[in-house]
């Protein structure tokens, strides 16, 4: 597909794919500055990536199935056919989220294997790698930091429910020593109050016996 007047359309669809898209209280303006921006700093000729920016701005897009059918027509294609425009789109492909096949492990790979060797790829090939890269790069950055979020609350969790049960624990046994003492102080209170009431029958008796 080569269009007279597609620099600025593919500097919109760049701006799209590699800013992440407009949030969704931006303006019209804001948008139009952020590809102006982008294709102020493309190289002049884009028509090479027309075919990988509408890889990256269709496959979210499409439905489940249809996204399936052309994540596998890109894999089949490069698999058969690895050229360096095929093996781009196909790393752009893992790139993209919002697909099952996504993948940005595997797309940091291969976006860098093809980086490894710059001098086989067209400037504008070799801009679109090296952000897209940027992106997954980042992308794994927060990734990680979210696991390793995840992970800390259920050990903090774990830390706090050891340390409540250590003071349960703790407050039981301090328990059952208080009630032996209270059990041991009661049955010395009791053996007390049976030896005052043992003398105390045999003080009446003497005093109530006949005198020979």
């Amino acid at each position: 597909m080569r269009l007279r007047n597609a620099g600025p359309l593919l500097a919109g669809l760049i701006a799209t794919a590699l800013l992440g898209g407009c949030d969704s209280t931006s303006s019209l303006q804001a948008h139009h500055r952020a590809a102006t921006q982008v294709y102020d700093q493309l190289p002049i000729d884009v028509n090479p990536v027309v075919a990988a920016l509408q890889l990256i701005s269709e496959l979210p897009q499409r439905d489940p199935a249809g996204q399936a059918e052309l994540f596998q027509a890109v894999k089949d294609a490069v698999e058969l056919t690895p050229t360096t425009s095929n093996k781009l789109k196909f790393a752009l492909a893992l790139a993209t989220p919002g697909h099952s096949g996504s993948d940005p492990v595997a797309a940091q790979r291969h976006l860098a294997e093809l980086l490894a060797t710059p001098e086989n790829l067209l400037p504008i090939e070799r801009y679109l790698a090296q952000s897209q890269l940027q992106q997954v790069e980042r992308q794994l950055v927060l990734d990680a930091e979210n696991r390793r979020l995840r992970d800390a609350a259920p050990r903090e969790a774990r830390d706090k429910l050891a340390s409540v049960s250590h003071r349960l624990a703790a407050e039981t046994d301090e328990n059952a020593k208080l009630r032996k003492e209270l059990d041991d102080a009661r049955a010395k209170l009791d053996a007390v109050s049976h030896i005052e009431r043992s003398i105390n029958d045999r003080n009446s008796t003497s005093s109530g016996s006949p005198k020979p």
